[in-house]
């Protein structure tokens, strides 16, 4: 027997400039975030391992007693997919390309292995007769990973799939049917002034 999974992804709150630490407006933020999911049933914080995940993900906990939080290397930032030249589309490729190429390359090196092991990890239906929601705090990348996924996008369409700080995204996998993006990138917990961090000025709205 299986059941439906709730993913529930956010990204980080604000980070400092050197992204080792939250800011006070991330701190805001995941604290928003937390109040926000005390009326739903999440069972599990999944977090990266780097230190704005990790505070995140101690800072939603705070607001909801009782769900344990478990750091989770898949849930870490990497470049999930380096496309080909080829999958991209011509008038994009170079500067896509050239982009990418900007990456660390342990990133773009590493990172698809762990993006497979996201997909086992979290997509899918679950075993059994009830329902799961599971909460993934993580980063950009990887939620455009897994919304292309659900959408049976190509593999290099989560490029361009930006992800506010602390918005939340919700995708349902329901045994024997297309995968559901039921939310992306909500932002109505959050107060106006905290809505649109982490994105460049020319995307904001």
């Amino acid at each position: 027997m299986a059941a439906d999974r709730y993913l529930w992804l956010t990204r980080h709150g604000e980070a400092s400039p050197d992204e080792t630490t939250l800011t006070e407006n991330g701190r805001r933020q995941a604290t928003a975030l937390g109040k926000r999911l005390r009326s739903c049933p999440v069972s599990v914080i999944h977090h990266g391992p780097l230190p704005r995940a990790a505070q995140t993900a101690r800072l939603i906990a705070a607001q909801v007693d009782g769900v344990p939080v478990h750091r989770c290397e898949p849930a870490g930032d990497y470049v999930p997919h380096v496309p080909r030249r080829e999958e991209l589309p011509p008038d994009s490729a170079d500067l896509l390309l050239d982009r990418l190429s900007g990456f660390p390359a342990e990133e773009r090196e590493n990172g698809p292995a762990l993006a497979r092991e996201a997909l086992r990890r979290f997509t899918g239906p679950v075993d059994g007769a009830e329902p799961r929601h599971e909460l993934v705090v993580t980063h950009t990348f990887l939620i455009g990973w897994l919304v292309r996924a659900a959408l049976d996008a190509p593999d290099w369409r989560w490029i361009g799939l930006n992800h506010a700080n602390a918005a939340l995204t919700v995708i349902r996998y329901t045994p024997g049917r297309p995968a559901s993006v039921l939310l992306y990138n909500d932002t109505g917990h959050l107060p106006p002034e905290l809505r649109w961090t982490g994105f460049p000025a020319e995307l904001r709205l």
